[in-house]
Formats: C-alpha cells, sequence, structure tokens
C-alpha cells in the first residue's frame, strides 16, 4: 500500500513495509513513537518538491477546490502507476480519493486508521523525508501560510458587501456631519443676516447663497440668478437692506465663507458616495436593491454584517431588523412587537396606508428575502426575480387598499346575525317565542309538560 501525503514543501509517496502492523490504532501509535520504528513501518519512495511559493500556492489552491493538479497527477503517474501490480493509494481526503481513481484508476482508501497514519507521518516528517532540513521546512509553511492568507482575502470586484458596509456607514456619518455644520452655519451666519434664513429653506441652497454675499451689504450688487429664483434673489436683497443683524468684521466673514466651504465639499463627496454606493448594490444585489431602493438595501447588508448573514435570516428577521431594542422591550413588557423596521423605509411601506403598513411590511419582507438568497447565491446578475416579486408586492398592496376602502364605505357595520334577522323588523314584542303550556310549543318542551301533568 502507498500513502499520499501533502506538504508544504511538495508532494511525498511513502509506501508501507508492515502494512498488518497497521491495522490497530494502538499500533499505530506505537510504531510511530521513534524516529527508528517509523522508519521501519514506512519509506519515502518519492518526493517531488515545489519550485516556490507560488507554485505551492496554485497546487494547494487546487486540493482545497476538490481538483487534480497537474503537477500531482504526473508524479503518481509516475511513480505510483505500476504495469506488475496495481497496489492501493491512502489519501486524507475524500474528494481527491474519488478524482484520483477517476482519472488514474487508482484505488483510494481513506478513514479512521488511515487518518491516524497521517498523524504519525506529520509527528516524524522531518526524518521521514530526506533532503529537507527543518528550517527549510518551517520557512515554506510559513510563506504558503501567507500566500493561501492573502489568496483568500483578495479583492474581488463582483461580490464585495464589505465596501457596501462600509459605504452606507460612512454616508451615514456625512449626513450628521452635514446636519452639525449646517446648524452652525445658520446660528453663526444669522447673528449677521438672520432674516436669510426664513427666506432660503433649503440647506445647500442657503449655503451657495451666503458664500455668494458674504457681507449682507454686498447683497445687492451680487447676481444669485444661478442659485436662485427670481423672487427670492429680490425678496434676499430687500431683506439685506433694513436686515436687524449686526455687522461684522472681515476675519469673521472668513472663518464663516470656510465653513459654508466646507459644507459645500462635504455635499459633493456625499453626492459621489451616493453613486458609489448605488453602482455597487446594482453589482451585488441588484434583485435587493430594485424592491427596497440602494439605502434601504445597504443598510440590511450593514446591519446584518454581510450579504450571506442576511441570506441566512428568515423573512420574520428581516421584517423587524433594525428594530431589536424595540422587540426585546415589548417582549419584556408583555406588548405588541413592532411590525417593521429598517424595511420601513422602503418607499412601498412608507406610502402605504396606516391601517396596512404591516401587512404590506411581512409582504415585503417574505419577497426580500428571496431575492437577498438570488443575489447572495445565485450566479447570474439579473433581476427577473426581484422584477416578479416587485410586481406581486404592488399587486398585493393594491389588493389592501380595495379591501380597506370597501371596509370603510360600508361603515364598519357588520352582518346582521341569522337570530337577529329573525327578530321582528319593527321592534314589537314576539309572542310566539312565549313559554306557555296551550301553545304551540317545541318537542321537548311538550313531552315535559305532559309528565308534569300526568304527575
Amino acid at each position: 500500500m502507498l500513502i499520499l501525503y501533502e506538504t508544504p514543501a511538495g508532494y511525498a509517496l511513502f509506501k508501507v513495509l508492515k502494512e498488518k502492523k497497521l491495522q490497530k490504532v494502538e499500533n499505530i501509535i506505537e510504531a510511530f513513537s521513534s524516529e527508528d520504528s517509523a522508519s521501519k513501518v514506512v519509506t519515502l519512495q518519492a518526493f517531488k518538491k515545489f519550485k516556490d511559493t507560488k507554485d505551492a500556492l496554485l497546487a494547494n489552491d487546487k486540493l482545497i477546490k476538490g481538483l487534480f493538479p497537474k503537477t500531482l497527477k504526473k508524479f503518481l503517474e509516475k511513480n505510483a502507476i505500476n504495469d506488475e501490480v496495481q497496489e492501493k493509494l491512502a489519501v486524507s481526503d475524500k474528494k481527491l480519493g474519488k478524482v484520483i481513481n477517476s482519472d488514474l484508476g487508482i484505488e483510494c482508501v481513506h478513514g479512521k486508521t488511515y487518518d491516524e497514519i497521517f498523524r504519525g507521518i506529520r509527528s516524524q516528517l522531518d526524518h521521514l523525508v530526506t533532503g529537507l532540513t527543518d528550517t527549510e521546512f518551517k520557512t515554506m509553511t510559513l510563506s504558503l501560510a501567507h500566500g493561501l492568507s492573502r489568496y483568500k482575502l483578495k479583492f474581488s470586484t463582483d461580490k464585495v458587501d464589505t465596501m457596501i458596509v462600509q459605504a452606507i456607514s460612512l454616508l451615514d456619518d456625512l449626513d450628521k456631519e452635514i446636519n452639525n455644520y449646517m446648524m452652525r452655519l445658520r446660528e453663526w451666519y444669522g447673528y449677521h443676516f438672520p432674516e436669510a434664513g426664513k427666506i432660503i429653506t433649503d440647506n445647500l441652497v442657503y449655503t451657495r447663497v451666503i458664500r455668494k454675499i458674504g457681507m449682507r451689504t454686498k447683497a445687492v450688487d451680487t447676481d444669485l440668478s444661478d442659485v436662485v429664483t427670481d423672487t427670492i434673489e429680490k425678496d434676499v436683497k430687500d431683506a439685506a437692506e433694513i436686515s436687524m443683524g449686526i455687522d461684522i468684521t472681515e476675519e469673521d466673514e472668513t472663518f464663516i465663507m470656510n465653513l459654508a466651504d466646507q459644507v459645500l465639499e462635504l455635499n459633493d463627496y456625499r453626492d459621489s458616495l451616493s453613486e458609489y454606493l448605488k453602482n455597487r448594490m446594482n453589482a451585488i444585489a441588484p434583485n435587493l436593491t430594485l424592491m427596497v431602493g440602494e439605502l434601504v438595501g445597504a443598510k440590511l447588508i450593514s446591519h446584518a454584517g454581510s450579504l450571506i448573514n442576511l441570506a441566512k435570516y428568515p423573512a420574520s428577521t428581516i421584517q423587524i431588523l433594525g428594530a431589536e431594542k424595540a422587540l426585546f422591550r415589548a417582549m419584556k413588557t408583555k406588548h405588541n412587537t413592532p411590525k417593521y423596521g429598517l424595511i420601513y423605509q422602503a418607499s412601498m411601506v412608507g406610502s402605504a396606508n396606516g391601517a396596512i403598513k404591516g401587512k404590506v411590511a411581512r409582504t415585503l419582507a417574505a419577497k426580500c428575502s428571496v431575492c437577498i438568497r438570488v443575489d447572495a447565491l445565485g450566479e447570474s446578475e439579473e433581476t427577473e426575480v426581484g422584477e416578479q416579486c416587485k410586481d406581486y408586492v404592488e399587486k398585493r398592496i393594491k389588493y389592501l387598499e380595495n379591501a380597506n376602502l370597501n371596509n370603510n364605505v360600508g361603515g364598519g357595520f357588520k352582518k346582521p346575525h341569522a337570530r337577529a334577522e329573525s327578530r321582528p323588523s319593527n321592534g314589537g314584542y314576539d309572542g310566539g317565542n312565549d313559554f306557555t303550556l296551550g301553545g304551540n310549543l317545541p318537542r321537548m318542551n311538550q313531552t315535559f309538560v305532559k309528565r308534569r301533568n300526568d304527575q
């Protein structure tokens, strides 16, 4: 019997000298307890050394994927195949054994007993493999470990959801910073020109206007036609002439203008980041993006940690993802649990009627779960599944809205019970239901009255 052992330095092929001795685990442990006993049980028949770290990395990558490297195939054809007697080959990987058997016709064996043999060879590998020093073997092992780590963590332009997580987190931080800067800018410039903040409500337009005006005394001679409408421009110039704000120095104006520049730069960067996030979401999760949009989809991925983790969640978890505190508080206090979390920010749920928001969120979460699994585990980048799911959700929303509208039009009155319909419509007294001795009684009541008269 032969033993194929893969090492970071190359392929080793051992020949078993005493096969009967290795049939029990106790004997295997005893056989590999020392160098001399190990050399009496197995001996090195052939060794194929890798050329460099790149060669070792490519070979081990194929072995991890269950493929058959060309170097290993040539090595076995040269040293393991014999025309006279075909020996068995012990391998550590079951998938590799099947590939070797199908390609070369070599009978491969594996199991717990052979795992102990591999463990014993590993303990005495330095002495069984000749021509390879301990220092050289450790160096090649470390190089191969670093190479495999870099190979697994390499940048892929197709399925990298970590970029989505970082982008959406940065986008949230930018929104907070821009809001803080705008609040400070409105308050600071408001001391000088308070009327401008009431006339211009949009933050970005307000920043561009004060960046062009500077001190309010320059507003009359400043052209604002490329920033605001003619009506707002006239109102701003009129307000600047009668403003009640305090006067500021040129140094104050410089720092205020620098703050306005910072707001504009952050806003431009946010726009570019939003476009980048949109492109990445369309590449990584196109079906989910079609259902809820890139922002909500990115927040769901970020909250779950990765697209694969999100694909493992059931629809009920996706529905309340982001409302964990409210969920646990409701469970602790035995109140009603929340109906939606981050998915509430989707346009389908937000625009729905308040009475059907919970049902819409449940339906949308169920279809989003299907789209997420297609994006995470599927190979196609088409949005056919997302289009079908979105069409289903839209039809469901229309049905729920019509059903809710019909209930409201009916005034909320329920159909009267059958007993209520049998009562007189005029609200008068019905004497036919009275219990009388001479009346037309039910059969059970007549029997009761007869027995009573007989007594």
